[in-house]
């Protein structure tokens, strides 16, 4: 034991990582398909691993909390700003029904059971399944004028209330949104996605392009039954938004304008989808051989992340029309939210933070990406001086306080960083040139933010939180599944009686709304089709941020002096 305390007295942060790579482990297997994750796991074993000495890491734990919680106002920014809009108010109003529900309900037992405001606030964290809410509650403590053991134990009772009630919250959320609430709401899910597919695809059957694309081509023709038309004329007549590419007059290079009158002998080049292809010799002329002219129409397949607040709620069908001529060529292949693939139709309804899968040549990708948003470059690196700057403005933010009845209000460092991400996620849709933070290093740093930030708090209030845990385990585990199932029900019977939402987006938004990724993909499998993913994004951007900030909120309102 002699070895092990001097290595936590010289260098604490092997435990630290340690307790992130086990945590995150054991939280990847499944038993029948279900796992706890690896935030709760990374928690308990820093809690155990906490038990062997003293561990203190209060300048880590505040700079890995700042990345995660950065990372998620980073992430939900543009969603965040263009969600306020009237085309999807009823998914905010849930989402915010939802969360003030569960501030509600905790404030009940926190003044029934005289709970302290890190019990309180760990109840929230785990009852809401909201990790971040132990960060903002803990930085709000930190700001009462505490001595250090008591906010010590405020930061264990914080730890100890969340251990309990997340794994409790999690597994609850996963059976509440794809089996109860269809019940709650009188409906069969698989047949109310059904239906909501019909209506997406204008009542004609699901197109299997959903699923299989066929390879966008370009062939070259000889004009002649084509000659003395226009170029939209001939496109019109093929259809299926096929585009003449490239014209090609006496060896030079014509611009294939619309208006642009086709001559026999001319060279072009026709680019869609391989039907419409074979459809077009009777329409131009004979099909050529022509290599060089192919070459110079490269084709791509592009990823485009969806900025433009005007386009924010807006149905496929509406953003074609705005978008206009500078869609010609362009073939939207699938369209992703929040990493699932969403069902496509021309109803199909398109949010900020959506990534479209365009296909086409390379000149007409780029022309329609900059009426939709910004192409997703794999080479693109941080820009770490723009991160660096937002976060520590955000911290600074942090550390402005007001008095309410004697009692300091403040964001924390947490609260803070949340709003410069917001912020700084939005500047980035606004400018596309600063503050790059490709998807791959926004993963990378949430998942090594806040298991960094967990393992320090469970590991500098092992003891503590083991005590506080035996001490109200029962009462914690009671409570906790009243704030995460109160909520739940409270917001499925607004949404459907009051908000009149579609139930199958109702069933997305609940998981959205609670953050609980895993709970879309129960829903999904129950329903047979990806429809409930139609309505995760907007209640997950606004989750993320009213639920991160009732850490402070409850601070405030339970702390006594």
């Amino acid at each position: 034991m002699g070895t092990v305390r001097w290595m936590i007295t010289t260098a604490p942060e092997i435990f630290l990582l340690l307790s992130i790579a086990i945590g995150t482990v054991l939280g990847r297997v499944k038993i029948r398909g279900f796992s706890i994750g690896t935030t709760a796991c990374i928690l308990v074993v820093a809690v155990l691993i906490g038990q062997l000495g003293t561990f203190t890491f209060p300048s880590v734990r505040v700079l890995l909390f700042s990345l995660f919680v950065f990372t998620i106002g980073y992430r939900s920014g543009p969603e965040f700003f263009a969600s306020l809009s009237i085309r999807t108010l009823a998914q905010v109003v849930m989402a915010l029904v939802l969360g003030s529900t569960g501030l509600i309900l905790v404030l009940i037992f926190a003044f029934t059971f005289k709970l302290d405001p890190g019990t309180a606030s760990g109840l929230a964290a785990g009852g809401l399944t909201q990790s971040s809410i132990i960060g903002t509650a803990s930085g709000a403590l930190a700001q009462v004028g505490l001595s250090s053991d008591a906010l010590k134990q405020q930061e264990a009772n914080i730890a100890a209330g969340y251990a309990v009630t997340y794994v409790l919250g999690y597994i609850l959320t996963l059976l509440y949104v794809p089996f109860v609430a269809p019940k709650l709401m009188r409906i069969d899910l698989k047949a109310e996605a059904a239906k909501l597919e019909a209506e997406l695809s204008g009542g004609n059957p699901p197109q299997s392009e959903n699923l299989h694309y066929r390879k966008f081509q370009a062939r070259a023709y000889r004009v002649l039954a084509a000659a003395g038309r226009t170029v939209k004329d001939v496109e019109e007549e093929i259809g299926s938004r096929t585009v003449v590419e490239r014209i090609v007059r006496q060896g030079a290079d014509i611009e294939p304008r619309l208006d642009t009158i086709l001559e026999p002998g001319d060279d072009i080049v026709v680019a869609g989808r391989t039907a419409a292809l074979v459809a077009a010799k009777p329409v131009i002329g004979n099909e050529i051989d022509a290599d060089e002219i192919l070459k110079a129409i490269p084709g791509n397949v592009i990823d485009v992340l969806v900025d433009s607040r005007h386009l924010h709620g807006r149905s496929i069908k509406e953003i074609a029309e705005r978008v206009g001529n500078d869609a010609r060529g362009v073939y939207l292949r699938t369209l992703t939210r929040m990493g699932r693939e969403v069902p496509l139709g021309p109803d199909t309804r398109v949010y900020v933070g959506d990534v479209m899968t365009l296909v086409g040549s390379t000149r007409n990708i780029e022309r329609a990406a900059t009426k939709v948003g910004q192409i997703l470059r794999s080479g693109d690196r941080a820009d770490i001086a723009f991160l660096a700057t937002g976060i520590a403005a955000g911290l600074l933010a942090g550390l402005v306080s007001f008095r309410v009845g004697g009692i300091p209000l403040t964001l924390g460092g947490g609260g803070g960083a949340l709003i410069a991400g917001l912020v700084c996620g939005w500047l980035r849709s606004r400018r596309p040139t600063i503050g790059a933070l490709p998807r791959a290093a926004q993963q990378t740093l949430s998942d090594l933010g806040l298991g960094g930030f967990i393992a320090a708090v469970g590991l500098g209030n092992g003891a503590a939180a083991w005590a506080a845990i035996q001490a109200h385990g029962a009462l914690l585990v009671g409570m906790g599944l009243v704030v995460t199932l109160v909520p739940l029900i409270v917001a499925t019977l607004f949404a459907r009686y009051v908000l009149h939402m579609n139930p199958v987006i109702t069933c997305g938004a609940l998981a959205g709304a609670m953050t609980v990724d895993a709970a879309v993909t129960g829903a999904c499998e129950v329903a047979e089709s990806q429809t409930p993913v139609l309505g995760v994004a907007v209640p997950y951007a606004i989750g993320n941020v009213v639920l991160t900030v009732l850490g402070p909120i409850i601070v405030a309102l339970t702390y006594t002096g």
